[in-house]
Parts: C-alpha cells; sequence; structure tokens
C-alpha cells in the first residue's frame, strides 16, 4: 500500500521538476530572445531617470505588497550604476544601489550591498536576465532567496520585469513591474 503511493509522489515530483525545467518560466534562456527587437540596451532604457511601479505575490499568489520606485541609472564604457529608493505600501523605503559591468557579449555582472555573491545575467534581443541570491530585509526575515530575474522591452520603451524568488527550490514569491523612463 506504502509502496504505489511512494512510487506516485515520486513521478509527481519527476513531472513538476521536468516541468520546471523545460516549460516553465525557469526554462526561458537569453538565447530566446536574439534576434528579436526591440533591442534592449541597458546603456539607453536603464539610463536617466526611471519610475518602477510593481506588485509582490506571494507564496499562494495573492498580493503580498505593492511598491512604487524612482531609479536613477547612469552608464559610461559599459559600467553602469543603478540607485533605487523603493516605497512599498506598509510605508517602508529601501535603498539599493546596483553597480553593473557589461561585456561586447551581451553578458551582464552586477554587484549590490543585499546581493552576496553579486549577480551574472545575459542580454539578447529584447530580453535581459539575471541570476542572483537576495538578503531580505530583517524586517521580512532575513531570508536569503534565489531569484531569476527578467526584463523585456516592449516597443514604446517601456520595460516588463517579471521576478521569482525560490526557497530550497520552492517559490515563494513572484514580482511584477513596469520600469518607464521619466522624461524631464
Amino acid at each position: 500500500m506504502l509502496l504505489p503511493f511512494l512510487l506516485g509522489l515520486a513521478l509527481a515530483l519527476a513531472i513538476a521538476l521536468l516541468r520546471r525545467r523545460f516549460a516553465g518560466f525557469d526554462a526561458q534562456r537569453p538565447a530566446d530572445y536574439a534576434g528579436k527587437g526591440p533591442l534592449l540596451d541597458p546603456t539607453v532604457h536603464l539610463a536617466g531617470q526611471l519610475l518602477c511601479e510593481g506588485v509582490i505575490y506571494g507564496p499562494t499568489g495573492r498580493v503580498a505588497s505593492r511598491f512604487v520606485a524612482e531609479m536613477q541609472g547612469e552608464w559610461q564604457d559599459g559600467q553602469g550604476v543603478l540607485t533605487e529608493r523603493f516605497r512599498y505600501d506598509s510605508g517602508m523605503v529601501q535603498d539599493r544601489r546596483w553597480d553593473f559591468r557589461l561585456s561586447a557579449d551581451g553578458a551582464l555582472g552586477a554587484t549590490a550591498a543585499d546581493v552576496p555573491g553579486g549577480a551574472t545575467g545575459a542580454l539578447a534581443g529584447s530580453a535581459m536576465t539575471l541570476r542572483y541570491r537576495i538578503r531580505l530585509h530583517d524586517d521580512a526575515g532575513g531570508h536569503v532567496l534565489d531569484v531569476n530575474d527578467w526584463m523585456y522591452l516592449l516597443d514604446n520603451g517601456t520595460i516588463i520585469n517579471r521576478s521569482q524568488f525560490r526557497k530550497y527550490g520552492l517559490k515563494v514569491a513572484e514580482l511584477v513591474a513596469t520600469l518607464r523612463r521619466i522624461e524631464t
């Protein structure tokens, strides 16, 4: 009686892992977007003043938090700095500074104070991806989560950002946001 249950459980787990690897959000690769436009160029599209508006979904799929962020990007010779000030619906304010390195082949590297080990990623066509670990603020438990972060450029210059956050391989949160340049 126990053996069929365990075999069924193992099969369900194997199917879930295969689906995640080959058919889900995590299955995306930069090559999927190569040659597709418009071309996302962070030295252009993540430069100047930006407004970011988004929501964070918790593990049940319900909105856990909303935010608006003001960002400022500056780039020179493949090096970039993106400063962010998030204002959450809880009243909490969070600042982050990303330091980017962009290679001629589209590879990206980035560091931030709450990103132990830094981030690695790539640009291809209309998309940009970063993978990293992020340490949550103490008010949010101080957990370190694995992040799969994708940005997609639309024809009008708006960037759609979708990120999934995992702990021990299980999705614990998802972020969806828009980033738009503010013309001054």
